[in-house]
């Protein structure tokens, strides 16, 4: 069965186009198999943001309704690895599966993907069981989006002042956070982060002007509108976001 094609959308004015190139390296074509709630909001943010994206379903009217947020969007059973190869999916493309329940499919898809050398593939899955089949099968990233959103809904409950998290290896963690009351109009080398509370401020975010500053001085003084990226361990973060 051949894939159906739908003509690509343009760039709309006024979308910001990210260079060719991030850190030294070219940025990678991604393609997105399964355009549920959670396939369709990742192409249309990557889209967005610039990036050559692929979007596949079987379903034609879902097609349609991404076809502007997308690169290309093509009507093809992803579980088809003829399908696949006719689509012409390279071993350097980044693959995002997004099959939902449908573990037979995400494992399928994946092997084939596996088959046709592809290096980066990930696949959504509901629960610790699938993720770890599909790790087996050869996913090369699993993400469980409701269990990461619980994750971030509790940490806010724990830590108002705490925005976003960016796990690192082991017990450290990337941190945005407010800026908590008792930092208002003091120096980053006067709050003694480092010694105190065994964290280290990397950037500083001044909300009014959506200026960044990166690696703050000493004699840098936090405001009510600042928001602190710091880095440590989550323990630590967890009492610094808990300061009043």
């Amino acid at each position: 069965m051949s894939p159906g094609f739908v003509e690509p959308a343009k760039l709309k004015p006024g979308t910001t186009e990210i260079p060719p190139q991030v850190i030294g390296k070219p940025m990678k074509r991604t393609v997105v198999i399964g355009l549920g709630i959670f396939g369709f909001n990742v192409v249309k943010e990557l889209f967005e943001a610039g990036i050559e994206v692929i979007a596949i379903d079987k379903n034609k009217e879902v097609v349609q309704r991404v076809r502007e947020f997308s690169t290309k969007a093509i009507v093809a059973d992803g579980t088809d690895k003829e399908v696949m190869e006719s689509i012409g999916i390279h071993e350097d493309d980044v693959v995002i599966i997004s099959f939902g329940e449908d573990l037979a499919g995400s494992s399928l898809v994946t092997l084939h993907l596996k088959e046709l050398k592809v290096k980066h593939i990930i696949v959504k899955a509901p629960n610790e069981d699938h993720k770890h089949v599909l790790e087996k099968v050869g996913a090369t990233d699993v993400i469980i989006p409701e269990k990461e959103m619980a994750a971030k809904v509790a940490r806010s409950v724990i830590s108002p002042n705490v925005l976003d998290y960016i796990p690192l290896s082991g017990e450290f963690t990337i941190c945005e956070m407010a800026s908590p009351s008792a930092f208002y109009g003091k120096t980053i080398g006067g709050l003694h982060l480092r010694t105190k509370y065994h964290i280290d401020v990397i950037a500083v975010k001044e909300v009014l002007s959506d200026q960044v500053k990166m690696m703050p001085s000493a004699d840098y003084v936090i405001t009510d509108t600042d928001i602190l990226i710091v880095m440590g361990k989550e323990i630590d973060i967890k009492k610094i976001g808990s300061l009043s």
